[in-house]
């Protein structure tokens, strides 16, 4: 059986970058995280932690961080079950999300479930809707937003609706870029905003409504928010989520493409069945949320 003392100091190492800042968090000399770490790892017989700036884990280290963090978590919750008074501390939840969920529903939700459960701390890994769930099958988080249905093995997937998207520019670069219409010839040479490359929004965008449509030039902004304001300045045309440019829209700042043609991307919550039960008020705040923001699946 592993020490509970010494995976809570890996974890606090891995989690804050140095044994400096883990003696702080957990209250003890740095001299006495270098002892539980090296006994540690001559228990397992393997290196742990790789020092640095910042100290970043092995393998091997980093799962046993992620099982130390998850058992603390799990027993958080049961004390609270039974009337005890958790941990002192926060702990760490780590999920995964689209940056356009993160910005334009899920946050509330995250406050939602830390006003329900204050021992949280939410640790959000920011990846695209259609690779979220690869966090989760790593065992890398407890739970995802993604556009993925079939949850990985151990997990359970969640409908949670559908976020709707609009293909919108400027006034100014309609005027310019599209005098005739918006041809597929236009939108061929027209700029267009990329999040990354894994965004296929945009070209799932005119696939839908032009078929075979030449690749457009590109701007690559990793921002759901520089995308929304490189849409307003005139910088490119872009997919941008309903619930953050409705006020744009209605104050003509920002027009659609094509009226009436938007996209639609289901969203799901996958969560580890193992960790459930500690997940419960975040899997509550997030269907509530998701169930006022979202368009019905």
């Amino acid at each position: 059986m592993l020490d509970h003392n010494q995976l809570a100091a890996l974890a606090a190492i891995l989690r804050r970058g140095s044994f400096e800042a883990a003696a702080a968090q957990l209250g003890v000399t740095q001299s006495a995280v270098s002892q539980r770490i090296r006994a540690l790892e001559e228990r397992v017989g393997q290196p742990l932690v790789l020092r640095g700036t910042p100290c970043t884990g092995t393998e091997a280290g980093r799962r046993l961080a992620r099982h130390a963090e998850d058992v603390a978590l799990l027993e958080a919750e049961a004390t609270g079950e039974i009337g005890l008074a958790p941990a002192p501390g926060r702990h760490p939840l780590r999920i995964a999300a689209n940056a356009d969920s993160l910005a334009a529903w899920l946050i509330p939700a995250l406050a939602e479930a830390q006003a329900a459960a204050p021992h949280l701390a939410f640790d959000v890994t920011v990846d695209d809707q259609d690779h979220s769930a690869d966090w989760l099958r790593r065992g890398e988080v407890v739970a995802a937003v993604t556009a993925t249905a079939a949850p990985p093995h151990g997990c359970d997937a969640i409908p949670l609706g559908r976020l709707r998207y609009h293909a919108t520019a400027s006034p100014g670069f309609m005027a310019r870029h599209f005098p005739h219409g918006v041809t597929a010839e236009a939108l061929a040479r027209a700029p267009c905003m990329t999040f990354d490359r894994k965004d296929r929004l945009q070209s799932q965008w005119l696939a839908e409504n032009f078929g075979e449509v030449p690749a457009p030039p590109s701007h690559f902004l990793p921002s759901t928010q520089a995308f929304i304001d490189g849409a307003e300045a005139g910088l490119g045309w872009g997919m941008n989520p309903e619930p953050l440019v409705r006020e744009a829209l209605a104050a003509g700042r920002l027009v659609p493409l094509l009226a009436d043609a938007p996209l639609d991307t289901p969203l799901y919550w996958q969560v580890s069945r193992r960790m459930a039960p500690a997940l419960a008020a975040l899997t509550r705040a997030v269907r509530q949320r998701a169930a006022r923001l979202l368009h019905a699946a």
